[in-house]
């Protein structure tokens, strides 16, 4: 994956440093249980192995449950995870202060270990700067002040990138800094075209420029503006959460009224604003965000034209439809019929100029069953869909992959 965020771009997902910190927890843990004693091997080592290996297991089985990922976590993970429980074991155990030390030196290697496996395996922050350009909310690439934006250069090859603070006037959603991109050709001379636009939406798990740092979406477009005379489409990265682990599914309920701030608030926006082309635009987003694309497109129709769904679920849910209807609706049922693609789809509705595409990876049977189940259902009321399978997994690698391949479906023709 290519480095989305203009500073250090030492790769966290492989190369050197990922398998530097493997084999710096490996030999820490190896220094740590050092004996030159065989009662230690023949007793306390064991002990200690097999009390890591069984929380391993067990918070394995407990976690994937939990979760209900697409994939399992992988086996690298937990084994790492084993490693630093063997090691705070040790610590615990009789023996030198020194070999205590380096055995909880060996636990914090370990810990980071297992954090470097869960980001390569769902690709979020891809290199270095990336983590720390979120971390620390350094900006993203090509991104300017909006003071700035009059004195970028009419010939600029690249678009740029403008934090916004979008006004909740619909919503009252408390949502944080967002993000819009402008491509090369809205700073061209004379009279500024009109472009369309697409919402992007990320994770359950997300910040706005999640598309961004680990999306590529800035990237993916300017590749495209270079391809058509610096014409793109505007991009919205947009907070559908109003907080990090907050889980709103893009409804109105009782984490906040997110669904009117995506619908309502942003277009008003970004239409007074930026100059976009009435009537074209698209919603787009992975996971989580790929639920939320298609929910919205069959909800409002008037506003979406297009969406693409990668890597969604069958609907808004945060557990079973009794956990859903729970907490994403405050158990009202009628709200939930209300925000599930299946039942308003099912009401036979029928739709104009709408099309769609979902895509899924080669491991995601279960989106892949909820993609083609969608698609039917939008095809037997007007909208036009096709689902993509391509290989790869649930991760933000592919959600990278799939976003640059199906640009052009979100677009009208031409730009």
């Amino acid at each position: 994956m290519s480095s989305h965020n203009g500073g250090v771009s030492v790769s966290l997902l492989s190369g050197w440093l990922p398998w530097a910190l493997r084999a710096g927890a490996a030999g820490a843990v190896v220094a740590a249980v050092w004996r030159a004693d065989r009662r230690w091997w023949t007793r306390r080592a064991p002990v200690a192995a097999g009390v890591a290996a069984l929380l391993a297991i067990v918070l394995a089985v407990v976690v994937d449950a939990a979760l209900g990922q697409q994939e399992p976590l992988p086996a690298g993970l937990w084994f790492w995870f084993g490693m630093a429980m063997f090691a705070l074991v040790v610590a615990v155990m009789p023996g030198r202060v020194w070999q205590r030390l380096v055995a909880l030196g060996a636990v914090v290697l370990a810990v980071a270990t297992v954090g470097s496996a869960l980001n390569a395996f769902v690709g979020y922050y891809p290199t270095v700067g990336d983590a720390v350009g979120e971390l620390t909310g350094q900006p993203v690439s090509g991104q300017v002040d909006a003071d700035g934006l009059g004195s970028v250069s009419p010939e600029t090859s690249t678009g740029r990138v403008v934090a916004v603070d979008i006004p909740d006037t619909y919503s009252h959603f408390a949502h944080r800094t967002e993000f819009v991109y402008l491509p090369p050709a809205w700073f061209r001379s004379g009279r500024k075209p009109r472009l369309p636009v697409i919402e992007l939406i990320g994770a359950e798990f997300a910040s706005p420029d999640n598309w961004i740092r680990a999306g590529g979406a800035v990237t993916t477009a300017d590749a495209y503006a270079r391809a058509h005379d610096g014409r793109a489409p505007i991009m919205v990265f947009a907070d559908a959460s109003g907080g990090f682990s907050v889980d709103t599914e893009c409804v109105d309920g009782p984490h906040g009224n997110a669904e009117t701030h995506l619908d309502a608030d942003i277009p008003a926006y970004v239409d007074a604003h930026f100059h976009a082309a009435p009537g074209e635009w698209a919603v787009a987003g992975w996971s989580m965000g790929g639920t939320c694309a298609i929910d919205l497109a069959v909800e409002h129709p008037e506003l979406y034209h297009r969406f693409l769904d990668i890597s969604g679920d069958l609907g808004p849910n945060t557990g079973d439809r009794a956990e859903t209807v729970a907490r994403l609706f405050g158990g009202d049922a009628s709200a939930w019929a209300a925000h599930d693609p299946l039942t308003v789809l099912g009401r036979d509705p029928h739709y104009v100029g709408v099309t769609g595409v979902f895509a899924d990876g080669a491991r995601e049977h279960r989106t892949t069953h909820a993609a083609r189940r969608l698609a039917a259902a939008c095809r037997r009321d007007g909208i036009d869909t096709v689902v993509v399978v391509r290989p790869g997994g649930h991760t933000w690698q592919f959600a990278e992959q799939e976003f640059a391949a199906l640009l052009p479906a979100l677009l009208p023709t031409p730009v």
